[in-house]
Order: C-alpha cells, then structure tokens, then sequence
C-alpha cells in the first residue's frame, strides 16, 4: 500500500471556480450546473478561459457591432451649437 500523502490539487481555473461558487450561491446550483452542462453540449449558455483553459461555448461575435459612422466619431461638443454644422465640413461659429 501507497503511504505517500498527496497535495491537494489546485483547480485550473481558480478564479472562474470562485465565481461559479458565488453564482450558485446567488441563483441556485441546479440552474448554474445546467446553464455550464448546456455550455459544454454547445449552447452559448456558459463560456469561460483562464489559464489557456476554455470552458463551454463563446457567443458568436457580430463583427458590425460596433462599427461608427466617421462622421459622428469626428464630431466634438461646442457650447451653443445649435447643430447646424453637423454633417458638414464647417466648425461651429458660436
């Protein structure tokens, strides 16, 4: 018989392993377990990575989600515009 005394091992992901706990705490662990099993199954219910390790599945990203029309990024704020030059090339004159 083995007498070697073992470490504990540590979880791989430590931070995504707390935050699971205080989720279950919060909402119940039957529907935080079934929101991680559906995740793995390949729903995007639940999705983790920490430490080079992944956990369920990503929401599939929507690249034109943030996309700004240049016209409104370049724009600034002057006091007393009353938004004349908006979609012109001229400054405000206030």
């Amino acid at each position: 018989m083995d007498m070697r005394v073992r470490k504990p091992v540590s979880h791989p992901m430590p931070e995504i392993a707390g935050f699971v706990a205080d989720m279950k705490a919060a909402f119940g662990e039957q529907e935080i377990d079934e929101a991680i099993r559906r995740g793995k199954a390949g729903e995007s219910t639940f999705y983790a990575r920490e430490n080079g390790r992944a956990v369920g599945t990503p929401t599939p990203a929507k690249p034109d989600v943030w996309l700004v029309d240049r016209s409104v990024r370049d724009r600034h704020y002057c006091a007393g515009c009353d938004g004349s030059c908006v979609g012109t090339t001229n400054s405000c004159r206030t």
